[in-house]
């Protein structure tokens, strides 16, 4: 649009004018006074008239050029953060900083910002003496240069005026011929139309300082300053850089010359002079003179009441001009000769400028600029300052001026954001097309390797079927005596031929059907031959044939005999197993047959890739639209969770939209206070226009609830509320100190990623012990696809299953402890992992666990925190698991939190108490948060003395598992893939495998399923009672599993040994881990066991439940937290918005465990099983506090991770304190 202003005002955009360079005459010497020549180019809107004042000894000093330099380009338009409040100078510095470029001008345009190209002008001086009586005097001066050539333009630099070259006579003679010139051209009448038909552009112009010292009559000037005529347009400028590099007359600037102006420029500053600025905002046909003197009066006016500033016109307006007033002498830059206006608008949140000021026409010291107002404007911020340190800012209050403008403060942050989204969406386009560029770059570089490796394979193939063949060829014939043989005797490849068999003295001797089945070339193509024979009566003896299509590109043809068809034949004759083998004759030379082989393999193969690459992409879309359609209803479901405390309309917030929040206090600490109070915020209260104000919140239509209603800003990621009894605060309700927050979707922004380290000694799958090692590599995976940066730090034992570890390469060394470590990295399930390798052997005993796990764990801890330090990274959060990484905590906090690592906070998980008691405390009282693994098991520990001196920071929430690994339409493990649409058939495949596999009856009985590590802890003794009561009701068990003591191994190993006797078919032990077959016995069973005495969380019913196998669980932990009683739990699992998904007992004796199993083998009787979603399968927990993430992942995030970002940074509330 500014350029479109331009254009329209300057008719001579694209004309090229030299530059006429006007010197004054000088007074008479010693006078002191010099009058200038042309004053202040009287209101002309056409030309630029810049002029020179000089001392009476001028005739004596060599003359000096103008040079214009190249204006900087329009200030940035893009988004600018609202500065804190602060003083000017810093705000001055700040905008300079963010700017780049201390000169860039109001959204001015320069010549080259039209898109006009001019050529390079040489300006033309002139030196005279005389007065001119106008400025439209020097117009037709001007119009008559517009003739010139170049090189008569340039004869005016002629070096013969070069004072070396002439004495004074000799440039006087000179400067009287070009006075004359200059006469005739003023006498010349002016086109009348110019002066008020063009518009002069900012020019720039920087000098050469002077030698000698200021006049003391001409104020804050130069004895000799250079002002130039100039049109406005068709100028080519130059760079500082540029016009150092030119001789003037003949003779290089000096050095000191060069350095000021590459200081000035290096400043940034625009030195703009257009037409004089207190007269150029006229309008056509106002009469200049009375023009001045409302400049004048209005000058007087504000210098009467002690005002050091105005603007003209008096009301600025948006996407307008305004010249701007200061008075120097009543300000702090009384003494300086460099006045310069920096500011910026709206609060200077938008488009900062730096302008020079130059002396006005009007009387005093009124100093003076012109400043574009961009059309979002509705407020300019500005203060003056002298280049330097000298400022005046209006008493430290800066100077304001309000804008007439439909833009307000509340559109022009919706107008920040829309600029904001429109950023982030050309550079999320432009990051889109890096990446599909990216990615068919990657695309065609695969296609180019497959297809060589497709090659290769086929040239191997054809190779190794060429020698095949040959050696198979040998052997064959045209016949066999008494045998087979073929008719005609005279045959080749493609015709028809009848095949001869004597059935007689052979296997087949006794079968009345006999088949042949055919194929070629050593079976290449496998059976593609079958033929039915028939009794022949012609021939003498037991003699049958078939009619055969020999295959057109057959050197051999290949065959058996058999009394049926493929796929239903018993006996055989396969000639003693050599098969039978006739050679066939064919056209093709072998040399090309074989070219042409390897042609149709290669083809092949790449069939099979295609289709391969079609089915992954095919599986890739169903799974995106299942997890897409899970994370759905699992926030959908998460919303109403805590619908009988809080919940919004509509449940799901988008950014820009308006929302009710409703609350219900009596469900909370604030039952029966008679005002309850809203106080909000966005973005973990980080949002740029802070906490709304408190908002008294109103009966809602219910009756049981309050309401608030609040818009959502565009730019919301998180809605963050609590609620207090008063507007002054007084109690709150913040969810224990957690807040509540709700996601916002549809923002234009992105939660900024968190920097997350794990430190510890477990990692499924390649050191996997317990869950443990699940939840690591899930939590990681499930916290990297949040847009996290998320990292593990691990031992590198010697036990460590590499073939998952993927690029694992050494990337370093340090030392800790008189310990040379080394540094391995690779990639665990796509997540980053470095392993810490001690070169004392601490970690090369062969195990994870048993061999002075105290010491060796403590090292690794102290060595992995000296690892961050060393290797300059400065994490978010450090999350350490469970005893074995407990160090980390009081390490940490006793030897890092104050140095290299300070922006780090602690996060404990506990995922079992039973062990490591002593650390686990310790680790309490050091850590930022605790958690565990789920919220019935932080209950049942809350009085254990480790954690409750701590309680205030334990919080329980529900693992998960990884959906991706755990995913019955990817499983490799088992027959057939399933989602919820074929999970009949999905299971009854696996069921079908699983009993072939383990030797089982094939029979529909339930089986159940018992998949544990065999310990006290996950009740051995009802694992045994629930096998026998299981198979006395005619069921089938499957039991994987381990025990880690010896004489627990030993007791399950006899009775495997007694079971597998006294129910054969029925029942089967797999004392020890398997991968594979777990996966098949979770597809395969049709129900899961899991009687733990405790239960952190529990894995296992959760991936049976993904499975589409039905849990049959104690009461316990995470167990009695994921899994709701088909009878028992209704209402509960109505309350959590889920629907019942299992069987439960309570008590720890046989009669729990046949209360389950009973009801199960009812159900199952009435109902077959059908796969049964997770709860809350998409989500993150059943809390305000955390967001969906991915399938099967519940609140493995710690309150979140994100939640600690927030209180980390210590905004409202400080959540680690």
């Amino acid at each position: 649009m500014e350029m479109a202003l331009r254009a329209a005002h300057s008719p001579l955009c694209s004309r090229s004018r030299p530059v006429l360079v006007v010197r004054p005459a000088t007074a008479a010497a010693g006078s002191g006074f010099v009058q200038p020549i042309v004053r202040c180019s009287r209101f002309t809107r056409s030309r630029h008239l810049r002029y020179m004042v000089a001392s009476s000894d001028y005739s004596k000093k060599n003359p000096r050029r103008a040079s214009t330099p190249k204006p900087k380009g329009a200030a940035s338009r893009t988004y600018a953060p609202r500065p804190t409040v602060e003083s000017s100078t810093k705000k001055i510095e700040q905008s300079s900083t963010s700017e780049g470029d201390f000169g860039r001008s109001n959204g001015k345009l320069s010549s080259e910002a039209t898109g006009q190209t001019s050529n390079i002008e040489e300006s033309s001086e002139v030196n005279f003496y005389g007065n001119v009586s106008s400025s439209a005097s020097l117009e037709g001066a001007d119009s008559a240069f517009e003739g010139e050539s170049e090189e008569e333009g340039g004869q005016n630099l002629s070096p013969e005026l070069s004072p070396e070259s002439m004495d004074d006579d000799a440039l006087d003679r000179k400067l009287d011929e070009y006075r004359g010139k200059i006469s005739a051209l003023i006498n010349s009448k002016p086109d009348p139309t110019s002066i008020s038909s063009t518009y002069v552009q900012d020019r720039s112009i920087v000098r050469v300082p002077e030698q000698s010292k200021p006049s003391d009559d001409v104020i804050g000037q130069h004895p000799t300053e250079e002002r130039t005529v100039t049109s406005g347009q068709g100028i080519t400028e130059e760079s500082p850089e540029g016009m150092i590099s030119k001789s003037v007359e003949g003779e290089q600037l000096s050095r000191e010359a060069k350095e000021t102006l590459l200081a000035e420029d290096d400043l940034g500053i625009t030195m703009d002079e257009q037409d004089e600025p207190d007269i150029a905002s006229i309008q056509d046909g106002v009469d200049p003179q009375v023009l001045m003197r409302q400049l004048e009066e209005l000058a007087e006016k504000n210098y009467s009441a002690g005002n050091n500033c105005f603007v003209f016109p008096e009301v600025g307006k948006a996407d307008s001009i305004i010249d701007l007033y200061l008075n120097r002498s009543m300000s702090a830059l009384a003494n300086d000769s460099n006045v310069l206006i920096k500011g910026a608008f709206n609060g200077w949140r938008w488009k900062s400028f730096t302008e020079k000021l130059r002396k006005s026409d009007l009387r005093g010291d009124w100093w003076c600029c012109k400043l574009h107002i961009p059309k979002q404007a509705y407020r300019l911020d500005f203060v003056f300052f002298n280049g330097d340190t000298i400022y005046e800012n209006n008493n430290y209050n800066d100077f304001a001026l309000q804008i007439e403008s439909d833009m307000d403060e509340q559109s022009f942050e919706d107008f920040l954001v829309e600029e904001k989204q429109r950023e982030l969406e050309r550079l999320a386009a432009e990051e889109a097309e890096r990446v599909r560029q990216a990615e068919e770059e990657r695309r065609k570089a695969e296609e180019r390797a497959e297809m060589e490796a497709d090659k290769a394979q086929a040239k191997a193939e054809v190779e190794m079927n060429r020698n095949k063949l040959q050696s198979v060829l040998s052997s064959a014939s045209r016949y066999a005596d008494n045998l087979w043989y073929i008719e005609p005797s005279t045959y080749k490849a493609g015709d028809r031929v009848k095949l001869f068999y004597n059935r007689s003295s052979r296997p087949l001797m006794h079968n009345t059907e006999i088949w042949m089945h055919g194929g070629y070339n050593n079976w290449s193509d496998g059976l593609s031959i079958s033929e039915r024979l028939v009794k022949s009566y012609e021939k003498d003896g037991d003699w049958w044939y078939a009619d055969v299509t020999l295959p057109e590109r057959a050197l051999m043809l290949d065959w058996v005999f058999a009394d049926g068809p493929p796929g239903n034949a018993r006996n055989y004759d396969n000639n003693g197993r050599k098969d039978f083998h006739a050679i066939v004759p064919n056209n093709i030379s072998k040399d090309l047959f074989w070219v042409e082989e390897e042609h149709i393999i290669f083809r092949r193969l790449q069939k099979e890739r295609k289709e391969r690459e079609e089915a992954d992409r095919r599986k890739a879309e169903v799974t995106g639209k299942i997890k897409a359609e899970m994370k759905e209803k699992t926030m959908r479901e998460f919303l109403l969770s805590q619908k009988h405390i809080v919940y919004t309309e509509p449940l799901e917030v988008r950014a820009g939209t308006t929302v009710d929040v409703l609350y219900n206090p009596s469900n909370t600490v604030l039952n029966g206070k008679p005002e309850v109070w809203f106080r909000c915020s966005f973005n973990r209260w980080t949002h740029p226009s802070g906490p709304l104000p408190p908002q008294k919140m109103v009966s809602a239509e219910n009756g049981s609830h309050l309401r608030a209603t609040v818009r959502v800003p565009l730019d919301a990621y998180m809605m963050d509320f609590v609620f207090s009894e008063s507007e002054e605060g007084g109690i709150y309700d913040n969810r224990n100190g957690m807040d509540y927050h709700i996601p916002v979707s549809d923002s234009v922004a992105k939660e900024p990623p968190m920097h997350i380290v794990h430190i510890a000694v477990e990692m499924a799958p390649i050191a996997k012990v317990g869950g443990l090692g699940d939840v690591v590599t899930s939590l990681s995976r499930a916290v990297q696809d949040l847009g996290h940066n998320v990292e593990v730090i691990l031992p590198k034992y010697d036990c460590l299953n590499l073939s998952n570890v993927k690029d694992l390469h050494l990337r370093q060394s340090f030392i800790w402890g008189n310990t040379e470590i080394k540094v391995w990295f690779g990639k665990v399930e796509d997540v980053p992992v470095y392993f810490l390798e001690p070169q004392n052997g601490m970690f090369w005993v062969g195990c994870v666990y048993g061999r002075n796990d105290e010491s060796r764990f403590g090292f690794f801890c102290h060595s992995a925190l000296e690892f961050l330090r060393q290797n300059g990274s400065s994490p978010d959060i450090i999350h350490c698991h469970d005893w074995s990484s407990a160090p980390v905590a009081w390490l940490f906090k006793e030897q890092y939190a104050h140095n290299d690592l300070s922006n780090g906070r602690v996060v404990f998980t506990i995922h079992n108490l039973e062990f490591g008691a002593h650390h686990i405390g310790k680790a309490m009282a050091n850590c930022d948060k605790a958690t565990t693994v789920s919220y019935t098991y932080s209950r049942e520990v809350s009085g254990h003395g480790a954690i409750a001196p701590h309680y205030y920071k334990f919080h329980g929430i529900r693992n998960g598992i990884d959906p991706d690994i755990w995913d019955p339409y990817s499983d490799n493990f088992i027959p057939v893939h399933y989602t919820s649409e074929n999970v009949v058939e999905g299971k009854s495949a696996a069921k079908k495998a699983l009993q072939q596999k383990l030797g089982l009856q094939q029979t529909d009985t339930p089986i159940v399923g018992i998949i544990s590590r065999l310990t006290v802890q996950k009740g051995i003794h009802l694992i045994k009672h629930a096998i026998y009561r299981t198979l006395e009701r005619n069921g089938q068990v499957v039991l994987l599993g381990s025990a880690p003591d010896h004489r627990i191994q030993g007791d399950f190993t006899n009775l495997a040994s007694k079971l597998h006797g006294e129910y054969h078919g029925r029942v089967k032990l797999c004392l020890t881990y398997d991968e594979p077959l777990s996966h098949l016995i979770y597809a395969g069973a049709d129900f899961i066991l899991v009687p733990s005495i405790f239960e952190p969380c529990g894995l296992t019913q959760l991936i049976a439940m993904r499975y589409g196998s039905i849990p049959i669980v104690r009461k316990t932990g995470g167990l009695y937290d994921t899994v709701f009683d088909i009878d028992d739990d209704k209402d509960r699992a109505q309350e959590q918005g889920l629907e019942p998904n299992g069987f439960s007992f309570e008590g720890a004796d046989s009669n729990g465990v046949d209360y389950a199993l009973d009801r199960q083998s009812d159900h199952h009787m009435v109902r077959r099983p059908r796969l049964v979603p997770l709860p809350l399968q998409e989500g993150d927990g059943a809390r305000l506090d955390m967001e969906p993430t991915c399938s099967g992942l519940h609140g493995i995030v710690p309150f979140r991770s994100q939640e600690l970002k927030h209180h980390w940074r210590q905004q409202q509330i400080d959540f680690c304190k």
